[in-house]
């Protein structure tokens, strides 16, 4: 093998999809396995199963082309309860993943569902206003409770395995206590008046507690059946639950020995309450400007830990001992990938820009995820300075955040920090970039057509404060339409801007003096890129170009094109010499500058691509698209040149091995390496040569038994092989007696059933035969009554030695 030349760069062409980052929850239920392994959510109509330690998936549980309503994972782990909106239920098996059974549940669909402690009975409540409870491996309906007058909201066994007693909550405001034994109501508990959002028992399993929309948790007596206390919680709740007895608190407000529940809903925090006093004990820390509610929490007795649920689909675990300090978080739907950024000294860690106000962080290593709270709108663009260790972020909200990054803190609030914040736009900040020399200056554009300047060369790392506000050395007027993009030279003296108006600018840094106007695209500038190398500067369009500009006398020296759409993003590559670009055609393009080609194309989204980053050793390209999908692909051109000299290597062995053998006159081998070579020629050669100088007396078909035998021995796949050369030979009139000598020795040597194994059969011997023999029976007859060795025996002694000698006598 031949060893690239030391220090010659090597021009990228291959790039494969080795990650995907995507969606894994769109809302609804979720739930974790009672041992905090495997994370169940709820995928639109399926259900996707997630490993916690690695965040890979499992298994994706397809569904019935019905949205989920609700699911329960059996607390021995075993199944798997899910219902849809088509009214089915589906028990699945938690080891294999397939569906085990599955029966209509309800008139109605199913809301909620509780499976019992021995992991027998799973109790469903409907919208059509009943409870019923299934026996989970028989199938069949045990109960069936009447009586509420509205859409079931809220179910629960009793924890006791010899109490079987289930608990619903109904949008009639009442609590119904249910007898399994005696399949009769126990009692009816009226007090709230809103829906019934959560119930639970306490540690004796001789209170209940019930929170409603209606702001208050009641907790009531069940040996009287009567209403003991009701707690004011001043908020709309959508969950409440027992925290177990034996969880030691290391938050010092929070004495032990006392029984706590937790509450959450439309304030987005989750509370723990002294269930005796009723008063709150501790709430986790609000997020700054976060605006989602939490619509469930995941409690983990093994992990002793609260995962609240949002509206917006994330999932944040807190953990209880330590006084609800976050310690996870995961994204369960990103929405419409803006932009990106790699962040870390090892670029461990990617920074997207999602259609929300929050900034997503990825470990990329890790099942992981910090979500970053600070903007109040949609985040629109970042820039990074991994060495400098901050990146920034625009948005909406007309403002510019500056962000702190300290992997290594022990805390995961502590390792993201906004420590300034640019205001000063009156409309969203659409474009930043951070001087790449130094740390002074920061440039933002914005849909106000302005650009400011802002110096940073006083951020405090080590005291962080988001109320510090850089002044703006500069601001001035820089384009008619909005500005979408602004880069930095590599040295810091001017930066560039791309803008709606369709022209990209080339300013001053120093004072913000325009130098010069690139005036040449049809369409706005969507994106604008300095050369590390070289002095040019890179452009894309919605006129579907990229254009190289000229850094000395501003001209366009290059025009590619190749995409079908506004070419939103592109990035140089290869020390210059390459640039990879994304468009709103969905496509990811490497193009080589030099010769203006598109040496690759990456297909992977299915709508628009907005994203792009290029890691800084130029193995991976991430791109993010309007699909929520975020690909990162892996540089394949070394390994694949590789895998091609490989070939190449084996392939001249196998020449000269089968030169070698062809020598020897050992055709067995011959043969079975010129089909592996794909040679059809050199094949056929072999067979002529041997038909030629058949022995006289020889009875075998082809004129040698060894190779009637090498022909008895082929593999599926090179029988099909053959039987295509042998179709191809046999149209011509020279070749065709050696194509039907190969053919009868095959059809002699394999049964009926043995050819009908073979890929195109059919299509290959109705390829063959009516070349043949017109007045045989079609070849669809053949296969399907299983003629094919009778047709052999009364046809292809046409092409045995004899029958060949009379066919040369007739011409």
């Amino acid at each position: 093998m031949v060893a690239p030349i030391q220090g010659k760069l090597q021009l990228k062409s291959s790039f494969k999809s080795v990650r995907t980052i995507e969606s894994i929850y769109t809302g609804g239920k979720s739930d974790v396995t009672r041992d905090d392994k495997l994370l169940v959510t709820t995928v639109g109509e399926d259900l996707e199963v997630t490993d916690l330690s690695n965040g890979k998936r499992v298994a994706r549980l397809a569904g019935d082309s019905e949205i989920v309503t609700t699911f329960a994972i059996k607390p021995d782990g075993k199944h798997l309860v899910s219902a849809s909106r088509s009214l089915s239920i589906k028990v699945w098996d938690m080891n294999t993943f397939t569906t085990v059974r599955s029966f209509k549940g309800h008139e109605a669909p199913v809301i909620v569902m509780d499976i019992d402690p021995t992991s027998t009975l799973v109790a469903t409540g409907s919208a059509d206003s009943t409870v019923k409870v299934w026996d989970i491996e028989k199938g069949y309906c045990t109960h069936n409770f009447k009586g509420h007058g509205g859409v079931i909201s809220a179910l629960k066994f009793h924890p006791d395995k010899g109490r079987l007693h289930l608990v619903s909550g109904s949008d009639d405001c009442t609590i119904r206590v249910w007898d399994l034994m005696s399949r009769k109501c126990l009692a009816v508990l009226e007090s709230h008046v809103s829906v019934i959002r959560g119930l639970d028992f306490s540690h004796d399993g001789l209170q209940l507690i019930s929170g409603s929309r209606d702001k208050v948790v009641n907790v009531w007596d069940l040996k009287k059946y009567k209403l003991k206390r009701t707690l004011p919680i001043y908020e709309t709740l959508e969950t409440v639950g027992i925290i177990k007895e034996n969880t030691e608190f290391k938050e010092s407000s929070i004495p032990n020995g006392r029984q706590y529940f937790y509450t959450a809903g439309d304030k987005g925090l989750i509370r723990l309450w002294d269930f005796e006093t009723g008063k709150m004990v501790h709430s986790q820390k609000p997020e700054q400007n976060s605006k989602h509610t939490l619509v469930d929490v995941i409690y983990s007795a093994e992990s002793q830990t609260l995962a609240a649920v949002t509206n917006d689909q994330n999932i944040l675990v807190y953990d209880i001992p330590s006084g609800l300090k976050r310690v996870r978080q995961i994204v369960g739907y990103n929405e419409e990938v803006i932009d990106l950024a790699y962040l870390g000294d090892d670029e461990s860690h990617l920074a997207v820009a999602t259609n929300s106000e929050q900034i997503r962080v990825f470990d990329l290593e890790k099942f992981d995820c910090n979500i970053l709270y600070g903007h109040s709108d949609i985040v629109l663009c970042m820039d990074e300075r991994r060495d400098a260790g901050f990146f920034v972020s625009g948005s909406k909200d007309n403002t510019a955040r500056i962000w702190s990054v300290d992997l290594d803190a022990e805390d995961a609030e502590d390792k993201f920090k906004c420590i300034g914040t640019c205001v000063g736009h009156t409309e969203a900040v659409g474009a930043v970039a951070i001087s790449r020399k130094s740390t002074k200056f920061v440039i933002t554009g914005s849909q106000d057509r302005t650009i400011k300047c802002w110096d940073t060369s006083d951020l405090d790392f080590e005291n962080p404060d988001d109320n510090y506000k850089p002044h703006a050395m500069y601001t001035f007027k820089a384009h008619e339409k909005d500005i979408n993009s602004v880069a930095v030279a590599p040295n810091d003296k001017f930066f560039a801007t791309g803008s709606q108006d369709k022209t990209a600018k080339i300013w001053n840094a120093e004072d913000g003096q325009l130098v010069a106007t690139c005036n040449g695209h049809k369409r706005g500038v969507w994106c604008v890129q300095f050369s590390p190398v070289d002095q040019v500067l890179a452009t894309s369009s919605g006129d579907k170009t990229i254009k190289i500009w000229s850094m000395t006398d501003f001209t366009c020296l290059k025009t590619f094109e190749g995409h079908t759409n506004s070419v939103l993003k592109v990035s140089f590559l290869t020390s210059g010499l390459q640039l990879a670009s994304c468009a709103s055609d969905g496509l990811v393009k490497i193009w080589t500058i030099k010769s203006n080609e598109c040496v690759s194309t990456l297909d992977n989204h299915t709508e628009k691509v907005w994203a792009l980053k290029v890691r800084s050793d130029e193995k991976f390209i991430t791109t993010g698209g309007a699909d929520s999908v975020i690909n990162i692909w892996e540089d394949f051109t070394e390994a694949d040149k590789e895998k091609l000299l490989a070939e190449q290597e084996e392939t001249l062995l196998k020449e000269q091995d089968l030169a070698n053998y062809l020598v020897k006159k050992d055709y067995r081998n011959a043969i079975v390496l010129a089909l592996s070579l794909n040679q059809p020629k050199r094949l056929l050669s072999i067979f002529i040569e041997v038909i030629n100088n058949r022995a006289e007396g020889d009875e075998s078909i082809t004129g040698a038994a060894a190779i009637d035998d090498t022909l008895a021995e082929l593999s599926n796949e090179q029988l099909e092989t053959l039987l295509t050369y042998i179709r191809d030979w046999n149209t011509n009139a020279k070749q065709s007696p050696v194509a039907q000598a190969v053919l009868n020795a095959i059809l002699r040597a394999y049964t009926s059933e043995q050819l009908l194994e073979v890929k195109n059969i059919k299509e290959l011997l109705d390829g063959i035969l009516p070349y043949t023999e017109r007045h045989f029976h079609r070849v669809d007859q053949l296969i399907t009554n299983s003629y094919i060795m009778d047709y052999t025996l009364h046809s292809m002694d046409l092409f045995s030695p004899a029958g060949m000698e009379v066919m040369e006598t007739e011409e």
